[in-house]
């Protein structure tokens, strides 16, 4: 029987992300906070922007544990929590709560989740943009 190794998310990896994340914020005129996680919802980079609203630390951050504990980007999962959608009840049956906004992206490598980006600060569709293009470049 044989097993695969898949490499963690490494703090290099995370400053990779962080930089490409605020590039193309930067390149769009927007103010952004960005954190990394890794697999185990550690903290691996954050960075927010003295010019950022304040909540927009507070605000990647959870989008980016949302990504990761459903290992999902947080924009295909609004349409979850509304009534009647698979994960109505969820948001208060975890001990940190969760964040349903665009701008959560997971980070996988050969196929298995390594953490996720969170990006917070400018319009929802926006923030899901940059941390896409994160993910994209660290590729």
């Amino acid at each position: 029987m044989s097993t695969t190794t898949v490499a963690p998310l490494t703090t290099e990896d995370a400053e990779l992300l962080v930089a490409a994340a605020r590039r193309a914020a930067e390149d769009a005129g927007v103010t952004v906070s960005v954190t990394v996680l890794d697999a185990g919802g550690h903290l691996l980079a954050f960075r927010r922007d003295d010019r950022a609203v304040l909540i927009s630390g507070e605000t990647s951050t959870r989008k980016a544990y949302t990504a990761l504990q459903l290992n999902a980007p947080t924009a295909d999962l609004v349409d979850a929590v509304q009534p009647g959608g698979l994960f109505h009840t969820l948001p208060t049956a975890l001990d940190r709560p969760l964040l349903f906004i665009a701008g959560g992206v997971p980070v996988h490598r050969d196929g298995r989740l390594i953490g996720a980006i969170g990006v917070g600060g400018g319009a929802p569709e926006q923030d899901h943009g940059f941390a896409t293009a994160a993910v994209e470049a660290l590729a």
